[in-house]
């Protein structure tokens, strides 16, 4: 059923879909688009924008000179955007499983790289799964950063999805991917649906069951920075999924030794202003802004997030954990925030 369910994917974003003026609903659409992707986005050619299918904004901060994989990256819109913001040095690596989007993608390569003025490109797009990304040659522990634009719910085997993601992940790394979720567990009757399939619907996790997920790999604590609830807009399929409802999240989590709660050892960050183009405020995520300059009382994990990824040159965090003054008063946390229920997921 799985190869059934990936032929279909393929047929759907390969023959059926032309533009994303095909899409049957606004599950495939993305708002607030920061300036400065804008101007980047103006330059990239008409065809990758045409075939757009993402449902969000799925690229951090600060990752010039990173190696980036981008999985579903489709015609390369995503993958062209981050060639621009990583920088020449920098290397973008898009996977995708559909021979169609890739022949857009890769016939657009020298275009960019004309238009971004480097000497070689920084893009590449490989053919392979999502579930196995040995398909596509990538080693353990090769890349710094890896997205996704509402392609994960497309994925047929989840759990291999992404344990293959953390794989390879550099220690330290980042997973910040958009993607689609429900408030329960969609039924199989709609799982064997094309067309919701297709439209990022009924591949949607339940999100709570995408907490205990990465529990299972390990990772303990993720972080929402964007929501928005999807209407659909489509009265026949609207009735076909009746009560359930639908979230594109933006979602981070990073390849960290981290505990399943916020545990309090008196630690402080303080942002330092140095994040390119972002000199007075830095979003880690839905209830973390820290303002240059000042001091913030965080967790533990927090602390690790800050201090041992790439964002650590960008903040000073004092402390160690020698001491301990038990659980850190927490804030909202990602279920919390989808499903209005008890937090059940760590999020200081």
């Amino acid at each position: 059923m799985e190869n059934d369910i990936q032929q279909q994917v393929q047929d759907y974003y390969g023959t059926e879909l032309r533009t994303s003026q095909d899409l049957k609903t606004n599950a495939c659409c993305t708002d607030d688009i920061p300036a400065a992707h804008k101007k980047i986005l103006a330059t990239l050619e008409s065809e990758v924008l045409e075939k757009y299918y993402g449902c969000g904004v799925c690229i951090p901060a600060a990752i010039e000179g990173c190696t980036v994989l981008d999985l579903g990256s489709g015609s390369g819109r995503d993958a062209f955007l981050l060639s621009k913001l990583v920088g020449e040095q920098g290397h973008v690596i898009g996977v995708d499983m559909t021979e169609e989007q890739l022949a857009v993608a890769r016939r657009h390569v020298d275009a960019h790289t004309r238009t971004f003025g480097y000497q070689r490109p920084n893009v590449e797009f490989r053919k392979g799964y999502i579930e196995d990304l040995r398909t596509a040659d990538l080693d353990d522990n090769s890349v710094d950063l890896v997205v996704s634009n509402c392609v994960l719910n497309l994925s047929t085997d989840k759990t291999a999805t992404y344990r293959e993601i953390f794989r390879v992940l550099k220690p330290g790394g980042e997973l910040y991917i958009a993607d689609v979720f429900a408030d329960r567990r969609v039924p199989e009757s709609l799982r064997q649906d094309p067309v919701l399939y297709g439209e990022c619907l009924s591949g949607a996790m339940y999100i709570e069951d995408f907490r205990r997920l990465l529990r299972q790999l390990g990772v303990h604590d993720y972080r929402l920075t964007a929501k928005r609830q999807l209407s659909i807009d489509n009265e026949e399929i609207e009735q076909k999924v009746g009560n359930i409802k639908f979230y594109s999240l933006t979602v981070r989590a990073f390849k960290l030794d981290l505990e399943d709660q916020c545990e309090d050892f008196g630690q402080v960050a303080t942002y330092l202003g140095t994040v390119p183009g972002e000199p007075h405020r830095f979003v880690l995520d839905d209830h973390h802004t820290f303002e240059t300059g000042r001091p913030v009382l965080v967790c533990g994990n927090t602390a690790d997030m800050l201090s041992q990824t790439r964002y650590g040159a960008h903040f000073r965090v004092l402390g160690s954990k020698e001491q301990h003054f038990g659980l850190f008063p927490c804030g909202p946390a990602p279920a919390a925030a989808v499903a209005g229920e008890a937090a059940a997921s760590c999020g200081c």
